[in-house]
């Protein structure tokens, strides 16, 4: 057995934009059907849902299905002995690429950066997992550290003061603007796209850029999505399964009944 080249760690090598989906709906049957449409990743979300390790195992089997579409998946948390327990279990189950949310400082990057690699680079724990193909692939753990993604969000006033130096961690492939965080953060609750957020996101990914890493984000508006993408967006969200769920029940029932919701705001 061979140690699978990560895609969508070349492709963000390569700065060819990688346009992605979010899944929050556990799946694994409404995430083969957003696997079926084509993007080029989707992101498994283990942070505001009761996604376990077991659930995103069986979500990543589904995507496997559908060449040309990654599995990424988020932990709830990444720092400590729980964020390096779930860290590793994501890589155990053949999950290559790992978002991490609210990352502060660059101590906190290298930490996750060791927590993604095997010794003597890391901390990764050895074992026979479906990684490695339950042990067949006998160079796994001498090839897997070339091939896992590590993104980090940054969501906070101080992650935005330490954004240089986390994008600068050696180790890290790419950092994640959260909007909906970094806003309730400036005191802009529920309204990630106000101006002066808008001006900080384009500030954010100068920076970024400039240590020569992937900037990402996630929007549901089409329109600033592709002002996302003008910008430099390497891997961009532009989507959720929930919210396109949200808006066609709401959408459908409305002709029927004549009572429309209200269309949901913001990136949820």
């Amino acid at each position: 057995m061979q140690t699978p080249v990560n895609p969508f760690k070349k492709a963000l090598q390569e700065k060819r934009t990688q346009v992605g989906l979010w899944c929050s709906l556990l799946g694994p049957l409404n995430t083969e059907i957003c696997a079926a449409a084509g993007f080029d990743w989707l992101l498994l979300d283990g942070e505001h849902t009761p996604n376990d390790p077991m659930n995103l195992f069986h979500q990543a089997q589904a995507i496997a299905g559908y060449p040309g579409v990654h599995a990424v998946a988020r932990v709830p948390m990444g720092h400590g002995y729980v964020g390096q327990a779930l860290i590793k279990q994501y890589l155990d189950v053949g999950i290559q690429t790992i978002l991490v949310p609210m990352v502060d400082t660059p101590e906190q990057a290298r930490e996750l950066v060791r927590c993604m690699r095997y010794p003597p680079e890391g901390i990764r724990g050895m074992a026979a997992t479906r990684a490695s193909g339950w042990g067949r692939n006998a160079n796994y753990a001498k090839e897997a550290n070339r091939e896992v993604c590590l993104l980090v969000q940054v969501e906070t006033r101080e992650g935005v003061r330490n954004l240089d130096a986390i994008a600068n961690t050696e180790g890290i492939d790419g950092v994640f603007i959260g909007p909906s965080d970094i806003s309730a953060a400036f005191g802009h609750v529920g309204d990630p796209w106000h101006p002066e957020m808008q001006k900080l996101h384009e500030d954010a990914f100068r920076r970024i850029q400039a240590a020569g890493k992937a900037a990402g984000i996630l929007t549901l508006d089409e329109t600033l999505a592709k002002k996302h993408v003008e910008m430099g967006a390497t891997f961009i969200a532009v989507g959720t399964d929930s919210n396109l769920m949200v808006k066609s029940t709401s959408a459908l029932v409305s002709k029927f009944k004549g009572t429309p919701q209200a269309a949901p705001k913001g990136n949820y």
